[in-house]
């Protein structure tokens, strides 16, 4: 049984009394050290039997011989049997510390409840006495070094080797494996300590600051082991197991033992490093898969998908917003500035991403616009769909903008401009469409039939009925391009000069233009177009043309140039001409109170420019 630290001091004391007397006999743990000492063979056999108290005394007794023969050589060179003498007692001297290290290092490996026999802890007893012993002799000559620190290193040794028995699975075993690891690991380290309070602190003097020891080199060894199994992690949730078993789990194991302890700044700041490297790479696989993801619907001509309110949208809104919000999810119980370097690259990324996938968006559908009616509706839905996603993915990172204000900035910037030239691809089909029915109006087929209008209308509905699908505010800027383009080419035919007409033709001129405006002004009513200054136009240039008395066109001057100050005499000269290309005097004073008129109305501020569009 162990002894108690107060009977371990008497003993040592005794010791040392007995030393300082200078007689022939000395005891330890109550056992007198032998005039004449054994063989060097029969202290070898001592220790290696675990003997430690006989082969003790008995190098004790063999180095107190030795330091009085050396005594008695003086100064002199000593003969060649005392040198070899002093290296066997080095030697000695060192097989027992070695000795004393693998009973130490077993005692500390607790990873079975067989590790500690009863007749250990006596082992242990002698281990300590030992150790006090030899350092109270430091200053003694041959005395050896380093007791105190062979017996921490034995301890950690036999933490290590507990720790290298836990089990650990390869990924390809369970892809769990690292987080199984680390539970078991956290487990034996309570274990481990637990027991140390339990077997190991009533074999050693509380001077030897056990327990404390134990922690230390668990602490030590704990994040030794981290090391090499970070040198096995590749992927994302296995870094994250770290990462979370150091910041989480491992303080909680060790809160009820020792609450100071803090894991290795350069191990955790590496392992923070290698996940932030391995979701960025994350990332961009996942950004890679969502183009190889969309390439396979335009292959494929799928319809995109709609909200359940009917908007069109893509799964790559979906797919990046679910992404970057789990990435920031996941690292706010870990670190907010590894939040804060992730979000801010996965929004830098987003702008590269969405480059590229603007160039394979346009490469792989142009196809669809030279092929059928379906087609070219699909072609215009993913438009769509893509104009709505970006709207709302520009929306979603609107919460980083606290921590990720120039990301934020930079990525609506960009997302801006691929919306916006999405939208004006959609115009610029949507003019080419339309323009060769443009082209006919103002003309004496116009005048007779009705035909390249109701392609316009046609066309009109058709983008009408596609964009109600369309989210605000791009359905909004859209439907008003749209309305802006039709009222600015219809307005534009009157000024080329294509047609004029005769005897009563403009009155019959100044109803169908009319009536086709109040048509239009319906159509885009129903789109929801805010462009309510163009409404009038169509009235006062009606007016114009179908007034019969020419005197009164100057009474129709005032509210024209109220209502759109940037009309210019030629254009008004255009107008007059469709109405009747024959010159009168009273044309004449039109153009002359025009000019009356726009000179005292001064430089009017064009609050909505209409007629400088129009060549």
């Amino acid at each position: 049984m162990a002894q108690s630290s107060t009977s371990v001091k008497n003993i040592f004391r005794r010791l040392s009394s007995i030393r300082r007397s200078k007689k022939k006999k000395f005891q330890i743990n109550n056992t007198e050290i032998p005039q004449n000492p054994c063989t060097v063979l029969q202290i070898t056999d001592y220790i290696q039997r675990d003997m430690l108290k006989e082969a003790y005394l008995n190098l004790l007794s063999m180095r107190l011989e030795l330091q009085k023969e050396l005594k008695a050589v003086g100064e002199g060179t000593p003969p060649a049997n005392l040198v070899k003498k002093e290296t066997e007692v080095i030697d000695l001297f060192g097989t027992l510390q070695n000795k004393m290290s693998v009973i130490v290092r077993n005692s500390s490996d607790v990873s079975n409840s067989s590790a500690l026999p009863s007749f250990n802890k006596e082992l242990l007893v002698n281990v300590a006495h030992i150790i006090l012993e030899e350092e109270k002799r430091q200053g003694e000559p041959g005395a050896m070094q380093g007791w105190r620190e062979a017996w921490r290193d034995a301890v950690r040794d036999g933490v290590r080797d507990t720790l290298k028995k836990i089990p650990l699975n390869s990924r390809e075993q369970n892809a769990s494996w690292l987080a199984v690891h680390l539970g078991l690991l956290g487990k034996a380290v309570v274990e481990n300590l637990e027991r140390v309070k339990i077997e190991l602190l009533s074999s050693y003097p509380a001077d030897f600051e056990v327990f404390e020891t134990y922690v230390s080199c668990h602490h030590e060894a704990v994040g030794e082991h981290l090391k090499s199994l970070l040198e096995k992690v590749t992927e994302l949730k296995d870094y994250y197991a770290l990462l979370d078993f150091i910041i989480h789990h491992y303080p909680s194991d060790l809160k009820n033992n020792h609450n100071n302890l803090i894991m290795d700044e350069d191990l955790l700041n590496k392992i923070k490093t290698s996940y932030c490297h391995c979701q960025m790479d994350d990332f961009k696989s996942a950004l890679e898969n969502i183009i190889i993801s969309e390439k396979e619907v335009w292959t494929m001509k799928k319809s995109p998908d709609r909200t359940d309110d009917g908007f069109l949208t893509s799964k790559t809104y979906m797919v990046t917003c679910q992404l970057i919000a789990s990435y920031a999810g996941n690292l706010e119980k870990i670190d907010e500035n590894m939040v804060k370097t992730v979000v801010q690259f996965c929004l830098k990324e987003l702008n590269q991403f969405h480059t590229r996938f603007e160039e394979e968006f346009s490469q792989h559908t142009h196809s669809l616009l030279t092929s059928d009616l379906l087609d070219c509706c699909l072609w215009i839905e993913y438009h769509i769909s893509y104009i709505n996603s970006f709207n709302s993915l520009k929306e979603s990172v609107q919460c980083y903008r606290p921590n990720c204000s120039s990301q934020v900035e930079q990525l609506e910037k960009e997302m801006d401009g691929l919306i916006q030239r999405l939208s004006q691809t959609l115009i610029k089909h949507f003019k080419t469409d339309v323009k060769p029915y443009m082209d006919g109006m103002m003309t004496k087929k116009w005048l007779k039939t009705n035909e390249d209008f109701k392609e316009i209308t046609s066309r009109i509905e058709n983008y009408c009925g596609l964009c109600k699908s369309m989210r605000a505010p791009s359905a909004q800027v859209f439907v008003n391009d749209v309305h802006y383009y039709i009222a600015r080419e219809y307005v534009s035919q009157l000024m080329k000069k294509k047609y004029s007409c005769k005897k009563t033709k403009n009155e019959d001129a100044a109803i169908k233009l009319r009536e086709q405006w109040d048509e239009l002004k319906k159509l885009f009513e129903d789109m929801g177009s805010s462009l309510n200054w163009l409404y009038p136009l169509g009235d006062h240039l009606s007016d114009i043309i179908g007034m019969e008395n020419e005197r009164k066109i100057k009474d129709l001057l005032i509210p024209l140039i109220s209502n759109y100050p940037d009309i210019s005499k030629k254009q008004l000269s255009a107008v007059l001409y469709f109405r009747d290309n024959g010159f009168s005097l009273e044309r004449h004073n039109v153009i002359n109170q025009f000019t009356v008129l726009k000179r005292d109305a001064g430089d009017t501020n064009h609050d909505h420019p209409f007629f400088t569009d129009i060549e």
